[in-house]
């Protein structure tokens, strides 16, 4: 069966270069805390690729820390904001990713902070004006844990507009940027934000490999302790091989950049129309439909039917999707973001879907769901 990957928002696959970069890397086995030359010629390769990170998103080197993942950075960011930099209030968005959300409960829970959530709106958005009103309402130390872009329906957010509010009213701002690093043109001398995090495998990179942005003297410390890698904001040996993966994968997503955003946005504009003109009544969750207010990489979708095993029944036919973010596949019950979106009547008669798209993605790929998704709404 010729199978078909259409869930890059969950990951990507890797390239030929990027592996090959890293079985290259793995030659060098030295650690990199050690002071002889096996150490640093890997110290070497990771150097090279802060240097290139920091480059990208036009900050200094010193201001990238290598960790694990998205969550690990969006993990230590929170914590230590609370537990190191005194915020003694959250200002976030029920549509947040898990690893976020969840540690801003724990922060509530264990901590005392007190956690306002801006309510978006039906399409999704989150009033910046609410954000203004809710900062100039107290003067707790806050700070405000906003998405670039959401994992499920690819709004975009505003985060030139919410990084100025923050500085103009004193708050601290994180922003996870996971579904956004190598997808669009960041540049953080032109953003006043503090803390952005970043996960490899969401951009041709591989799995276990990320890194937070941290703003130079921000004063936030580690949660991992026993070492003083990572400018003591992380403990424990690099993960070299992935580190260089991650290098490789940007600087192939950033050289390649215009030519992938050019033809991924004609996949995008082409599923739409086509799912549009095979599935009557279809709708489109959030601004995902729209070109200009969301991420080009992906679509979400209602199907005008109940079916909660659409997922298994286009695996099935070699083809993957989501039906939520990859954190909350499996699940019993439909994310956040959904239950926000939609009321309790959609719930029961529609069936969201996730579509994501990569510069490997054909117009083929899409036919072929086309004619799946025509396949199981005529056989139900």
């Amino acid at each position: 069966m010729h199978k078909i990957y259409l869930d890059n928002a969950a990951t990507t696959p890797l390239t030929d270069e990027v592996i090959a970069a890293m079985v290259d890397s793995m030659k060098t086995f030295g650690n990199p805390s050690s002071t002889h030359s096996f150490g640093q010629e890997a110290k070497t390769l990771i150097e090279n690729v802060r240097r290139l990170i920091a480059e990208a998103l036009k900050v200094s080197p010193g201001e990238i820390i290598f960790t694990s993942c998205g969550t690990e950075s969006n993990n230590m960011i929170i914590k230590s904001c609370v537990r190191n930099l005194g915020v003694e209030r959250i200002i976030t968005s029920p549509m947040e990713h898990k690893c976020v959300a969840e540690t801003i409960q724990e922060m509530k829970n264990k901590d005392k902070v007190e956690v306002v959530y801006l309510r978006p709106d039906k399409n999704g958005d989150i009033p910046l004006d609410k954000l203004e009103e809710v900062l100039k309402s107290s003067d707790k130390k806050t700070l405000v844990s906003l998405m670039h872009a959401n994992n499920e329906i690819g709004n975009l957010l505003d985060i030139e507009k919410v990084a100025e509010i923050c500085r103009e009213n004193g708050a601290l701002f994180h922003s996870d940027t996971v579904q956004t690093v190598a997808h669009l043109d960041l540049d953080f001398s032109k953003i006043p934000l503090d803390f952005a995090s970043c996960s490899a495998h969401k951009f041709h990179g591989p799995k276990g490999a990320g890194f937070a942005f941290i703003r130079k003297s921000s004063g936030l410390k580690p949660l991992i302790t026993g070492g003083g890698q990572e400018r003591s904001l992380r403990a424990g040996t690099e993960n070299v091989s992935g580190i260089v993966g991650m290098g490789k994968a940007l600087e192939r997503g950033l050289e390649k950049m215009k030519e992938y955003v050019a033809h991924i946005q004609e996949i995008k504009r082409y599923a739409i129309d086509e799912i549009k003109a095979a599935i009557p009544n279809v709708q489109f969750n959030g601004h995902s439909a729209d070109m200009e207010k969301s991420l080009y990489t992906l679509v979400n979708l209602r199907l005008p039917f109940f079916e909660p095993m659409i997922g298994m029944k286009l695996d099935m036919k070699g083809i993957a999707v989501s039906q939520g973010s990859a954190c909350s596949s499996g699940a019993s019950k439909p994310s956040m973001v959904m239950m926000m979106l939609l009321d309790d009547e959609e719930m029961k008669t529609t069936t969201p879907l996730r579509i994501s798209f990569s510069h490997s993605t054909t117009k083929a790929d899409i036919d072929a769901l086309v004619v799946a998704l025509k396949e199981i709404a005529a056989g139900r």
